[in-house]
């Protein structure tokens, strides 16, 4: 725990500071390199004397379906339209800080699916055995995406700018087979897997996700597809879920491949406004999931790949099953350098090293 005060601290710090042109802002921490074991040893390999630099484009999303309960086949997707983004990230101190900014979009992708306008900000603690994801969005902006209705190629979609949506949480993983297998080494390239491997792991998450609109999010038009649902004006999810799951790493002369999956009961409180004030509350049981893939190279000094990582949970109002989904996709290289003076130093002998000049 000592190893993630610093962290914590920093992203506290970041929470009470206004971002304009800085669009994300991921934070990971990995503990200096205790004394392995022979097995460990024989399974990952860390680089406690290397400092790494990286370029990296991501994109994340928060979008949200209303399926109607009674017939599956009827959806409705709300998508948010966010932007690429592009930096740097980079690892120091045994300190991993990505910073990126938006990329702007084409006009024709913003005539076609409108803009969002998004504020996201996400921690993530990957060690040796436990993992913690911590995410604050705010987004607003949607198209909808009917499949009943045909849009002719090359025109817009119907865009809802007044919806805005929020999700916050946290959510923590245990990786039981640690002595073989490194969740670090395909997401943040702390640790290179030697060989293949998988674990068990135990997922829990206390999230809170809701939407809201100027009026009904659905509105008249989809009454006789979904009821009194189609007249909800804003609704809120609060979710505490248990999810078990597995994860493996295929390797192969530095290559890797990597699935996981982990899915689980969860308890929801429900609450909801219709367009004529009603509130409504309620308590059900659903399922939470949460799923990665990640592929790419992780060698002594080269590294890079794609990940893509999504957590979803659903949960019923009225006539209709609400889904949410939050999705990140990142593509990255970088290069592993030599630490060489002051860089040698460790995030929790900087305040000690500043105060006392020892940089």
């Amino acid at each position: 725990m000592k190893y993630w005060c610093p962290v914590v601290l920093f992203f506290c710090l970041a929470l009470g500071t206004p971002v304009t042109a800085q669009d994300d802002l991921t934070v990971g921490v990995a503990p200096a390199a205790p004394h392995y074991d022979s097995v460990r040893l024989q399974y990952i390999k860390t680089f406690p004397d290397h400092f790494f630099l990286w370029p990296v484009l991501k994109q994340r999303r928060l979008d949200f379906e209303m399926k109607d309960i009674n017939n599956r086949k009827t959806s409705l997707s709300y998508r948010s339209n966010k932007p690429y983004s592009f930096g740097l990230g980079m690892y120091l101190f045994e300190l991993a800080l990505e910073v990126t900014f938006a990329v702007p979009l084409n006009a024709d992708t913003k005539r076609i699916y409108g803009e969002s306008d998004a504020r996201d900000l996400q921690l993530n603690v990957i060690g040796k055995k436990w993992g913690i994801d911590a995410y604050l969005q705010k987004y607003e902006g949607f198209y909808l995406d009917d499949p009943s209705v045909s849009i002719p190629a090359n025109q817009p979609y119907p865009h809802r700018g007044d919806i805005e949506t929020r999700n916050n949480g946290v959510s923590v993983n245990y990786t039981f087979n640690n002595k073989k297998f490194s969740f670090r080494s395909t997401y943040t390239f702390v640790d290179q897997q030697l060989r293949s491997a998988g674990s068990f792991l135990l997922y829990g998450t206390l999230s809170s996700f809701s939407a809201a609109g100027d009026s009904a999010i659905l509105g008249e038009p989809y009454v006789k597809r979904f009821g009194e649902a189609a007249r909800i004006k804003s609704f809120r999810v609060t979710t505490l879920g248990v999810a078990p799951g597995y994860t493996y790493s295929l390797i192969y002369k530095g290559f890797f491949l990597n699935g996981t999956l982990a899915f689980g009961p969860a308890h929801n409180w429900l609450s909801s406004t219709h367009e004529d004030g009603v509130q409504k509350n309620d308590i059900k049981f659903n399922i939470y999931a949460a799923g990665r893939i990640a592929l790419g190279y992780n060698g002594d000094r080269v590294f890079g790949g794609f990940t893509f990582m999504a957590q979803g949970k659903s949960a019923q109002f009225d006539n209709a099953q609400i889904v949410s989904s939050n999705t990140t996709f990142k593509m990255l290289i970088g290069y592993r350098f030599r630490e060489f003076g002051f860089l040698k130093k460790r995030v929790w002998d900087l305040p000690k090293a500043l105060m006392g000049g020892g940089l």
